[in-house]
């Protein structure tokens, strides 16, 4: 049956080498999805690895749910827009209102089933996949933009999970969008898992992926921001943006992660790692690794001696 619920589409029209820093801002408000056009063709969260470097204008396109929260999120997409353009210029935003079903579709035409890390297999839910002995599939619908694993910094988070979750750990998710990040703490063999996000179509959208994985009674999914996380972790996953990890940072980010534990930081754009480097340094975290493909680094820390040298 077709929907009949209307959605805020939100347009920017950019060069090709600054679309993955648009799309990864706004994916960060718009779970039901991110579009990049590259002339004639689409493609729904966009990226084709590191090597994959479009030239020329290209239109970044973002949905936001027409509820009573729309005029909120509508400011926080713009001035997180206006911050990114601060670093690389970019034109404002157009908007205009659109069906579900105009668009909706698109997602299961363009997703498909996608390795990551040693064993860590990311399936749209509709795809049929036969597992190998030694995979961990996390099942996902389509919709969320920042959580089908194709975007580089979620790629690098899910290998950081496949390195440091350990049977039993405690991990944070904060941020967690499509909860993808969590789901794959469980299913790496977390003892509990706390996926926190203060927007109530992510809560929502990762709930649903919790259940639909057979992961609920390890990861609880709670609306909310840092301010109500009490409890320490083993490790703490913030798949973000540089400005807001330094901010939380700030705020005691530092104190969630344990003695020994782990911060993962992501979606940090390169030009802005050294800023996060220096707010983990001066809250007594030690760099302890980087990875970084394309424009994204990735950024691990940890209490203690730092693993660098």
């Amino acid at each position: 049956m077709a929907s009949n619920a209307r959605w805020l589409e939100i347009s920017v029209s950019v060069e090709g080498e600054v679309a993955e820093a648009v799309a990864e801002v706004l994916s960060r408000y718009a779970y039901r999805g991110v579009v990049i056009e590259y002339g004639a063709a689409s493609l729904s969260s966009t990226w084709e690895g590191p090597e994959f470097q479009p030239s020329g204008p290209v239109v970044v396109r973002a949905y936001l749910p027409a509820d009573d929260e729309l005029g909120a999120k509508r400011r926080r997409v713009e001035e997180a827009l206006w911050h990114l353009g601060q670093i690389r210029p970019i034109p404002d935003p157009t908007f205009q209102f659109v069906a579900e079903e105009d668009w909706a579709e698109a997602w299961k035409e363009k997703l498909e089933v996608l390795r990551v890390g040693q064993h860590l297999v990311i399936q749209p839910s509709w795809l049929d996949y036969s597992p190998a002995p030694e995979d961990i599939v996390i099942q996902l619908d389509p919709g969320m933009a920042f959580g089908t694993g194709l975007h580089p910094t979620t790629q690098m988070c899910l290998v950081a999970l496949e390195e440091w979750v350990w049977p039993g750990a405690d991990v944070l998710d904060l941020g967690t969008g499509s909860g993808i990040l969590a789901i794959a703490a469980a299913r790496l063999g977390a003892g509990h898992v706390l996926a926190v996000d203060n927007d109530s179509q992510a809560v929502k959208a990762a709930r649903d992926n919790v259940v639909m994985n057979g992961v609920h009674e390890i990861v609880s999914v709670e609306r909310g921001s840092l301010s109500e996380v009490s409890e320490s972790y083993d490790v703490v996953v913030v798949n973000i943006l540089a400005r807001v990890i330094v901010e939380m940072l700030q705020e005691g980010l530092a104190k969630q992660v344990r003695p020994e534990g782990m911060l993962i930081a992501a979606g940090i754009i390169a030009e802005q790692a050294p800023q996060v480097i220096t707010a983990l340094e001066q809250n007594a975290l030690a760099l302890a690794g980087r990875r970084q493909d394309g424009d994204w680094v990735s950024l691990l820390a940890k209490q203690g001696q730092s693993a660098l040298r």
